[in-house]
């Protein structure tokens, strides 16, 4: 994975030179820290809200004031309003902002008008499609309703949108994904100055394949994670889950809905059990030796146990399919838990099976602990495996874990089956992993990338008139 090589701020703009470049210097008396807006549709359980939440409270509170701005969350999601608490963080809420396209969606750009308004922003940062659609609307909004925009003078206010994922498969038809598609288009040309993504394959993806904005619009910035959050308690979860001391317990973290796919992690499961233990995954030239030597040195008859951590609007749906799949007594459904990044501890195995991702934060967790991945191959999955080892029949064996196509249950059971007999190999994937995510993924590094992003942004725009918002 590429990571971004950023300056220390404090090398690349004094406070008082940024302030008065940005034009909200007043003549005496304090300097006015850089205006920061973010924006997010909702607060519900997943990366998103942690990064913002980390974002919001972490930035330098001397250079920069930044106004959070959230929605509610529907019934049937987890809230992680907590999270924003726990930060110290308490949010402006706008009732009216959610998931869905709704009428209701023109009262919510008319209240961040008076928020932008109000506050006065030099940044405004949006996350995730509905806030980066109306966000971003506002945000262009107030940036030309002004006087001087006759003069092709807008007021000096950068926008930016982070990508955590996309929309533009798994989630809808192809009538409202086309219609999505569209509008990130006209909003990338129209409304954007820079467009954050989290790996270099989710910008070739949104950029090239669904040609959203232009290749120079482009920004990386892996996500970030604390490091220095409390583990928390040793918990009970292998005790909960059945799991003995010679099993494996094989989890996965995330919101029960469509595009996780947790329904392949049943169907794998249930694949994984009913396999003769005798059978071996077939094996390519290049790659027999490698896999052959891992295999060599476990037990491949482990008893596995599974376990499904998270809730959302499909879990009677996924209980019901695993009850049908015979799994009774070998799958435990935890449903939401506060403590989820201590329980990775108790797990052999993380396991990720969704259509579509950015970056996701479960993997940068599972392997913060130590734990080998076994993952679709989707969004920014790859950026973060290391170098590939060897290929057997169906996946693909990395230094971190194993990459399956993205919907192949029967590929996925045979990777599971192949880290259950490798111990030695699930603890040197562990450990590398783990070497990785803390070299390049820690909150503290996030939080500067972004910092020195908006001082970049701030100080390249040019003085007279905002030319390349009004072209674009």
């Amino acid at each position: 994975m590429r990571s971004i090589a950023v300056e220390n701020p404090s090398t690349l703009i004094d406070r008082k030179s940024s302030e008065a470049l940005i034009g909200n210097a007043p003549a005496s008396g304090p300097i006015r820290p850089i205006q920061v807006v973010r924006i997010i549709d909702r607060l519900n359980i997943g990366g998103p809200a942690k990064h913002v939440v980390w974002l919001t409270a972490g930035m330098d509170p001397d250079r920069f004031e930044t106004t959070l701005i959230t929605g509610t969350i529907p019934p049937g999601e987890g809230d992680m309003s907590y999270f924003a608490s726990a930060a110290g963080i308490e949010p402006v809420i706008i009732r009216q902002m959610s998931r869905e396209l709704s009428p209701r969606d023109l009262l919510v750009l008319i209240k961040l008008l008076f928020i932008l308004w109000r506050v006065k922003p030099d940044v405004v940062h949006t996350h995730k499609a509905k806030a980066g659609a109306v966000g971003r609307a506002a945000a262009f909004i107030y940036k030309w309703a002004t006087p001087s925009a006759l003069l092709l003078r807008p007021r000096r206010c950068v926008i930016l949108h982070t990508y955590h994922g996309h929309i533009f498969h798994g989630y809808y038809g192809r009538a409202k994904t086309a219609l999505f598609v569209l509008i990130e288009r006209v909003l990338a040309w129209l409304c954007t100055d820079r467009i954050i993504v989290l790996s270099p394959q989710q910008r070739d993806e949104i950029c090239g394949r669904f040609g959203v904005g232009r290749p120079d619009q482009f920004q990386i910035v892996p996500l970030g994670i604390d490091f220095s959050e409390p583990a928390g308690p040793d918990s009970s979860l292998r005790t909960e889950a059945g799991a003995g001391d010679a099993d494996v317990l094989v989890g996965i973290v995330g919101r029960l809905c469509e595009v996780k796919n947790q329904s392949m992690f049943v169907k794998a499961a249930a694949a994984l059990i009913s396999q003769d233990s005798s059978q071996n995954s077939s094996l390519d030239s290049k790659s027999s030796d490698f896999i052959a030597d891992k295999l060599a040195t476990g037990d491949s008859s482990s008893s596995a146990r599974f376990v499904v951590i998270g809730d959302g609007p499909l879990r009677s749906q996924l209980e019901q399919e695993a009850d049908d799949a015979g799994l009774n007594g070998r799958i435990t459904f935890t449903g939401f838990r506060k403590d989820a990044t201590s329980l990775y501890r108790d797990l052999d195995i993380v396991a990720l099976t969704s259509v579509n991702e950015g970056t996701p934060l479960t993997m940068i967790e599972g392997l913060a602990a130590g734990r080998p991945v076994v993952s679709t191959e989707v969004g920014g999955v790859v950026d973060l495996m290391g170098e590939l080892q060897g290929r057997a029949e169906g996946f693909s064996v990395w230094e971190h874990g194993i990459t399956v196509p993205s919907g192949d249950a029967a590929a996925f059971a045979r990777a599971l089956k192949y880290l259950m007999g490798a111990p030695d190999l699930r603890k040197q994937m562990g450990e590398a992993g783990k070497a990785f995510v803390i070299r390049r993924m820690s909150k503290d590094r996030l939080i500067n990338d972004i910092e020195s992003l908006y001082f970049r942004m701030l100080t390249r725009e040019p003085a007279a008139s905002s030319q390349k918002s009004a072209a674009i």
